[in-house]
């Protein structure tokens, strides 16, 4: 996934409304197997999704038949949650009063980068039974290398006024951020010692469903509407040359962490 989402800046946490339809068509979901690894054994339980968006970390724990709770800051994510049936509150994870209800899983996918590093981990305790668990994790979307350094080198044209991409891979740059959110969760003393888990598949993606996923990462999400065609224009002729379709390594990094 786009690198810039590592690089938070003031809005961009309710910017990915602005086209919540595309959102929702192009983001990858994640695998069955993650829930297996948050919440073993058959359920149901409850879960709590923070930043729930259109709902699509939500999706795979509903269809191992868990009962889930989505929050979220923007309405026009969350109407789209609502309308394929999630129960949804628009809130912050630390402003979100949970009234007296507790979870068996607190879960955020794409989003925890947006939590505050100290109040999110003990609002998080708050809402969770002893022993809950909390499930952090990100997709990344990862190229062959040759054509991922022309994707960083179109941005660099197009968008000269930016720092340098990194020549490093999603997969890299998420588990970084898993790492720093282990860290925060250790210094809460409200969980026990995080562990990592990730989980790569191999897929195939058209030109089509790239340009798709492009405009959804929070930089785009910012961008006037001719910069942004120059990029896409730019990414699509780097896939064209590359034979209109290609292999990525689709990597799900995630931190799960037991509250004590």
């Amino acid at each position: 996934m786009p690198t810039s989402e590592f690089r938070p800046a003031p809005g961009t946490a309710v910017s990915f409304g602005t086209d919540a339809a595309r959102y929702d068509r192009a983001r990858p979901g994640y695998p069955a197997a993650l829930v297996e690894r948050v919440l073993p054994g058959p359920g149901p339980r409850d879960v709590l999704d923070v930043g729930c968006g259109t709902g699509i970390s939500a999706r795979p724990f509903r269809a191992a038949g868990h009962r889930v709770l989505g929050i979220d800051p923007d309405p026009r994510m969350t109407d789209l949650a609502r309308a394929g049936g999630l129960a949804v509150q628009n809130a912050a994870l630390e402003d979100w009063d949970p009234a007296g209800r507790l979870f068996d899983a607190v879960v955020c996918g794409q989003a925890w980068h947006w939590v505050d590093p100290v109040a999110g981990p003990a609002a998080a305790a708050a809402a969770l039974r002893p022993s809950g668990r909390l499930a952090v994790f990100w997709n990344a979307l990862d190229p062959p290398a040759d054509l991922a350094e022309d994707f960083a080198r179109v941005h660099e044209r197009v968008l000269p006024d930016l720092p340098a991409m990194p020549r490093r891979t999603g997969a890299e740059g998420y588990t970084d951020l898993a790492s720093r959110v282990a860290a925060d969760l250790t210094a809460s003393r409200a969980f026990a010692a995080p562990e990592p888990w990730r989980h790569t598949t191999r897929e195939h993606v058209t030109r089509e469903a790239w340009l798709e996923l492009l405009p959804t990462g929070g930089l785009y999400t910012r961008l006037p509407r001719p910069v942004l065609d120059a990029l896409l224009e730019g990414v699509g002729a780097a896939i064209d040359a590359a034979g209109g379709a290609f292999p990525v390594h689709r990597t799900t990094v995630a931190v799960i962490a037991e509250r004590t």
